[in-house]
């Protein structure tokens, strides 16, 4: 169950990144933040998503806008990842799930536990602008910046 919707306050988070560096939501005030949740490093599908939000990159800064990754991946993990397709984001991890279930995007099924592939929009002020809850890989990060084009304009 999806509790979350748009204009709901985003969900506070702490994570820590492949470089050691803790990203907490409080940081990315008065700027657009898009967070995507992803089920598993180098895997296919989030290859793509990954290597699209890479294409995209420089397109979604121009825009003020962050981008960070989320799953439940360590961080070892996500280093080799970063290194193996030089992302140029950061990808948290959420080892714990606790994140993931704040956002209503985590699947756990008895110790297995990983992230669906949902994506958030947040505004400046901290509130949810756009929820996606059913994404392709393939077309996911053009899709934001259309959406962003949008959004920052209303």
């Amino acid at each position: 169950m999806h509790t979350l919707k748009a204009g709901d306050k985003a969900p506070s988070f702490s994570l820590t990144d492949s470089e050691q560096k803790t990203h907490i939501l409080q940081s990315y005030c008065n700027q657009w933040l898009v967070l995507f949740f992803y089920p598993k490093d180098d895997t296919p599908r989030c290859t793509v998503e990954a290597c699209q939000f890479k294409k995209n990159y420089a397109d979604i800064l121009a825009m003020n806008v962050r981008l960070l990754g989320i799953n439940t991946d360590k961080l070892d993990s996500h280093h080799r990842f970063i290194s193996k397709f030089q992302l140029p984001f950061p990808l948290l991890s959420d080892h714990q799930g606790e994140i993931s279930k704040l956002y209503g995007s985590l699947f756990k099924l008895g110790p297995v536990k990983f992230c669906k592939r949902h994506s958030f929009i947040i505004d400046p002020n901290g509130k949810i602008a756009k929820i996606y809850r059913k994404v392709d890989p393939k077309n996911h990060s053009q899709q934001i910046i259309t959406d962003l084009k949008v959004l920052q304009f209303l």
